[in-house]
């Protein structure tokens, strides 16, 4: 898990149908080190891994993908420069749980994606 040791979370707040969390990325973090040094970028696996970890924190369970319909990556999160995120999950439960996620600060989107999680 990455939770308080990549980011930590500043604020969370759920409902039956949503998590909305702000999170702060370390920007000191080793992975940093070679993704990319001077010019540090939060990988794409990374952001979509603490999609994950907020929603087992939330279900209190472990989930694994099972299949991601869309996923795009609309801008580099460089933790200098910003490293707080803004989460915004919405689910549905059914065969499987349905995923809508977004990263987002102030105006900028940094991602969206959809995923379905067994």
């Amino acid at each position: 898990m990455f939770l308080n040791n990549l980011y930590t979370l500043s604020e969370l707040n759920s409902t039956s149908r949503t998590i909305a969390a702000e999170i702060k990325i370390n920007a000191d973090h080793d992975i940093f080190k070679g993704h990319f040094p001077g010019a540090p970028v939060t990988p794409g696996v990374i952001q979509l891994q603490i999609v994950k970890e907020l929603l087992e924190k939330h279900f209190e369970k472990d989930l694994k993908m099972k299949t991601m319909r869309t996923c795009k990556f609309l801008q580099i999160i460089n933790p200098e420069e910003t490293p707080d995120i803004n989460i915004e999950i919405k689910f549905t439960q059914g065969e499987y749980l349905e995923v809508t996620a977004a990263g987002s600060y102030q105006d900028v989107t940094y991602f969206k994606a959809q995923v379905s999680y067994i």
